[in-house]
């Protein structure tokens, strides 16, 4: 039981840095998020408010009372990317998605590591 907990923490980190790594790229105006991005009609503001977005889910993943809620705006940001690539049958882009949405599902089922048993 304390390596599924271990191993949900780790999970739960890599999750909180790749939101806030994702969504300071999207926020700074990275160049390859605004041509992601702008691929699918995104405006360079659209593209700082999902970052934004991004980094507030990363945020609520922290705290108890906002686990789940964080992990739903992480997953549901990562399916509106992958339905974009699926409109531009873009297969190669929802296969490099998948396992962060999948990464926030499982973290959901194991539930919120830091809270004492």
């Amino acid at each position: 039981m304390m390596v599924l907990k271990i191993i949900n923490v780790i999970l739960v980190l890599i999750a909180v840095a790749m939101g806030f790594k994702q969504g300071y790229a999207m926020v700074s105006g990275k160049q390859e998020m605004l041509q992601l991005f702008g691929n699918w009609g995104f405006s360079k503001t659209a593209v700082c408010i999902n970052g934004l977005v991004t980094i507030l889910a990363a945020i609520l993943i922290l705290f108890p009372k906002t686990f789940v809620w964080g992990n739903f705006l992480m997953a549901a940001t990562i399916l509106m990317i992958i339905c974009f690539h699926l409109v531009n049958k873009d297969l190669k882009g929802v296969v490099i998605e998948l396992p962060f949405l999948m990464l926030n599902l499982v973290i959901i089922y194991l539930q919120y590591p830091f809270k004492s048993s």
